[in-house]
C-alpha cells in the first residue's frame, strides 16, 4: 500500500493522531515515523512539498477502515492497494 497525505508537511503530527487511536508509533528517522496496529503497519515519512509519503502493509480487507480513518482525522490523500504483482487492486482519493 502506498499513499499521500495532502497539505502535511510533517509526519509528526500525524504519527501522534494515529497513537491517540489507540496505533503504536516509533521513530524510523529524523523526521519519519512508523504506526502500526494488528492489521495494519506504515512508515510515514516528509517528501519534497507539503505531503507526507505513507508506504507499507494493510490486510486488504482493513483498507477501508485506514481510509475512513485517515477522513476521520481531517486529511486529504491519495491510497493505492497493489498486490505483489504491482497490480493495482484498490485506490481512493479525497
Amino acid at each position: 500500500m502506498v499513499g499521500i497525505l495532502h497539505g502535511c508537511k510533517d509526519a509528526s503530527p500525524i504519527a501522534e493522531r494515529f497513537v491517540r487511536a489507540g496505533w503504536n508509533s516509533t521513530a524510523s528517522s529524523w523526521h519519519g515515523y512508523e504506526v502500526e496496529t494488528a492489521w495494519c503497519r506504515v512508515e510515514l515519512g516528509p517528501v519534497d512539498g507539503p505531503d507526507v509519503l505513507l508506504n507499507g502493509v494493510i490486510a486488504p480487507e482493513r483498507f477501508n477502515n485506514l481510509a475512513a480513518l485517515l477522513t476521520h482525522f481531517g486529511l486529504r490523500r491519495s491510497l493505492q492497494l497493489n498486490d505483489e504483482n504491482d497490480t493495482l487492486l484498490r485506490e481512493t482519493h479525497t
